[in-house]
């Protein structure tokens, strides 16, 4: 077993091996060996040392070398070219000292170890110690606002781009509430925008039990959430015109797009109210640390594009039947996950409490290759901005767009990862200096969504009509 922090490349060559403690990595990919971390490494192999891309040498850190090297065999596949030249550096979220080391080594950082309440903060800690970069696939509202408070002045400080929720949560979400947005032409206005998120599958779907984890772990840590959000001073809130929309029934028959659908406490509209309350405070958005001339222009022209509007999530299902397990899971998940005793039952029985939804040994192959998502987004807003100011007007105008893509955890999640990872090495001029961000107001202005076209996902106008009031 190496030491901590220390490099043993897993195909050596005497090469790789005099300059080993002096490599210095594009990306380190920590917790490589996980479940959706062997799938991050298998999307960035694609794009190591191709013409075009910025990615030149890639690392894979976690505990386990042995099961950092079987991670890799399985990501590179029936490669009958010559094998890359891959590091594996040993390094434990428990262990300051290895995950300073690993820091220290590259410019940026991939977290793929989770849940990230338990586990995420001293990887924060030391990548805004060290201003090395940081982008996860988390979607723990507790975790990324608690990181925010703790790291976003010192990640400013030393220059460390701390980017949480860059994956199915929440890059979705906040690409497609802009995407809608900017389908308003002057003179309407947006008032409310409501996603509605549909899992699809020719297999039986099965969800990552660490999202199961994070999602049970949330409940218990609710309180502490509120505790945070009260002590920190109060977030700025963008103007909306026109009433904010009705909370409307429980359950919900969307006839549009054949769905019944229920609220889905997910992080996607904490993750967009962030982006928004920081555009409200900033509404050219964030200067780059050493902008082009036609960077400025572009980001500001973006965001001039874009209109606030009371965002919400809803899980859908094409059967009422549907709706009623999932209503059924987040009791067990809500009642349980208060008590010790609950939790435990919740943790070591999840394909029970879940419904089948969720197992400790994650989906096969097929089944994830089978899956599928729909994002639909359906705005609703005024067709004369005029008529938003008098009270008693009801929105006369609705436009329908979606976001389309592959299974959600272990496809959609890496290539949004990887892609946010090659714009931070490409771009890296046009984003901001460092802090604690939200994906939206980062990736917002950049090609991402055009990066997510050319790689599996569509972004598409469905309809756009007037409404009766």
């Amino acid at each position: 077993m190496p030491n901590r922090a220390t490099s043993l490349p897993i195909f050596q060559n005497p090469k790789a091996m005099e300059s080993k403690n002096k490599a210095r990595y594009d990306v380190v990919i920590l917790g490589a060996s996980g479940f959706t971390g062997k799938y991050v490494v298998r999307e960035a192999l694609k794009f190591l040392n191709v013409p075009s891309s910025p990615l030149k040498s890639i690392a894979l850190a976690g505990r386990s070398p042995s099961k950092l090297s079987q991670a890799l065999k399985w990501a590179l596949g029936p490669n009958k070219g010559p094998l890359p030249d891959i590091p594996i550096l040993t390094a434990d979220a428990s262990d300051p000292s290895s995950l300073a080391a690993i820091c220290s080594q590259t410019s940026l950082l991939l977290n793929c170890v989770g849940p990230f309440r338990l586990h995420g903060d001293p990887v924060v800690a030391a990548c805004a110690a060290a201003g090395c970069d940081y982008l996860d696939i988390s979607g723990e509202p507790e975790f990324m606002e608690r990181m925010e408070a703790k790291y976003h002045d010192r990640a400013a400080e030393s220059g460390a781009l701390v980017v949480s929720a860059c994956g199915f949560d929440s890059v979705p979400a906040e690409l497609g509430l802009m995407f809608n947005s900017r389908q308003w032409v002057a003179p309407a206005v947006v008032n409310s925008v409501e996603a509605y998120v549909s899992l699809e599958s020719e297999k039986k779907i099965v969800g990552n039990f660490a999202t199961y984890e994070s999602a049970v772990l949330g409940v218990a840590n609710a309180k502490q959430l509120q505790e945070l959000r009260r002590s920190r001073p109060r977030k700025a809130r963008p103007t909306i015109p026109g009433p904010p929309p009705s909370k409307g029934s429980t359950i919900e028959h969307q006839k549009k797009l054949g769905l019944w659908a229920v609220k889905l406490p997910s992080a996607d509209a904490i993750v967009v109210r962030r982006t928004l309350s920081t555009l409200t405070e900033n509404p050219r958005g964030l200067a780059g640390v050493n902008e082009s001339a036609d960077s400025v222009t572009k980001r500001e022209a973006f965001w001039s594009s874009m209109k606030p509007a009371h965002f919400s999530v809803k899980i859908g299902t094409k059967s009422l039947l549907g709706i009623l397990r999932i209503i059924m899971v987040g009791i067990f998940i809500g009642l349980l996950g208060n008590t010790g005793l609950g939790r435990w039952l919740l943790l070591t029985f999840p394909s029970v409490f879940s419904l089948g939804w969720f197992c400790k040994k994650g989906p096969s192959e097929e089944e994830v290759e089978s899956a599928s998502f729909k994002m639909w987004f359906v705005g609703k807003g005024f067709s004369n901005e005029s008529n938003a100011s008098q009270g008693n007007k009801k929105p006369d105008m609705e436009v329908i767009t979606r976001v389309s893509g592959p299974e959600i955890g272990y496809i959609t999640t890496p290539i949004i990862l990887v892609q946010c990872a090659l714009i931070v090495l490409s771009q890296r001029n046009n984003l901001p200096k460092g802090g604690v961000y939200p994906p939206g107001i980062v990736f917002g202005p950049t090609d991402l969504q055009e990066k997510l076209e050319k790689n599996g996902m569509s972004f598409d106008v469905i309809s756009k009509s007037s409404i009766s009031s």
